[in-house]
């Protein structure tokens, strides 16, 4: 595997832990924006198909042919670095961005919207075509669920038993796979974003244990469902990512407190300053994908032809 390749997959996997640890901010629209999402989700499929085959046919004497085929399609040189780079990211993420954020709650949400705003071109790219009335249709649905889970009201921090510990890793990790939706969110909407960030922090191996067991068990139940809608419903799935990536702009309105929206501030100027650049950043980065690709079809056409 190139040392280029393998440094440029661990910094997306970084970009997707980081902002993983921002309630309202979705890694599964940063996997979108850097390009690894349907990876990914068709490997973390292989994968949990072959821990399920792994153990049913353990018990029933059939042996590992069939989990090794799954382990053997996972795309082991775009995970394991991806993953490393989360990891890496959420440790030093959770020490160093998320008491900035705390200090600085109105300008962290203003990046974070413009982040958001840019990358809705990613799913509506994706769909390809012209949408129609459908694509419309179930978008708004989408955009509607997606502000209503952004609503929620915010409960206070509590100290969850193990079990609902890994109850709500399960649901944090569906948020992951779908992009817009926003797994700290969720986490701070059921109130164990803090005693998860400080798990994390103080190195609870128990807790985090517990955590990523719940994760495993989610992510495997819920990401065949996904990849047989990208395969069989795929407009139809990326207008509801597009629609719940709209929804999600509530929870990153600048202007809050405790989760209630207020009006605009006398900061409105320096707060849509940073929305813009917000939008100008993943812009930049959908400009250099859109150049890299097409330089990558320049060599192909240039290789066929000669």
């Amino acid at each position: 595997m190139p040392v280029a390749r393998m440094l440029l997959d661990a910094g997306r996997g970084a970009l997707i832990g980081t902002v993983e640890i921002i309630p309202g901010v979705s890694g599964g629209t940063v996997a979108l924006i850097v390009g690894v999402y349907e990876t990914l989700i068709d490997s973390a499929g292989h994968l949990a198909r072959g821990v399920a085959r792994a153990a049913a046919d353990g018990v029933r004497g059939r042996g590992l042919t069939r989990a090794c085929a799954e382990f053997a399609a996972v795309r082991w040189s775009v995970v394991l670095p991806v993953g490393f780079g989360m990891i890496a990211a959420v440790l030093a993420a959770s020490a160093v961005l998320a008491p900035i954020i705390e200090a600085e709650p109105v300008a962290s949400r203003a990046l974070f919207a413009g982040l958001i705003l840019a990358s809705l071109v990613v799913p509506i790219r994706m769909v390809g075509g012209r949408w129609r009335i459908r694509e419309y249709a179930i978008a708004a649905v989408g955009a509607v669920a997606g502000f209503a889970l952004t609503s929620l009201p915010q409960v206070d921090p509590l100290e969850p038993p193990l079990p609902v510990v890994a109850l709500a890793a399960a649901f944090a990790v569906c948020a992951l796979v779908v992009p817009g939706v926003s797994g700290s969110f969720i986490l701070l909407a059921v109130g164990m974003y803090a005693p998860t960030l400080a798990a994390v922090n103080e190195r609870d191996l128990v807790y985090l244990g517990v955590f990523i067991l719940g994760a495993m068990i989610g992510l495997g139940l819920f990401v065949s469902v996904l990849q047989w809608l990208l395969v069989h419903r795929r407009r139809v799935m990326l207008a509801m990512m597009t629609g719940l990536m709209v929804g999600s702009l509530r929870a990153l309105w600048p202007w809050q407190e405790g989760g209630t929206v207020q009006p605009p501030g006398p900061d409105a100027v320096p707060v849509l300053l940073l929305v813009l650049l917000g939008a100008a950043a993943v812009g930049g980065v959908l400009l250099i994908e859109s150049a890299v690709l097409r330089r990558a079809a320049r060599r192909l056409e240039a290789g066929a032809a000669g």
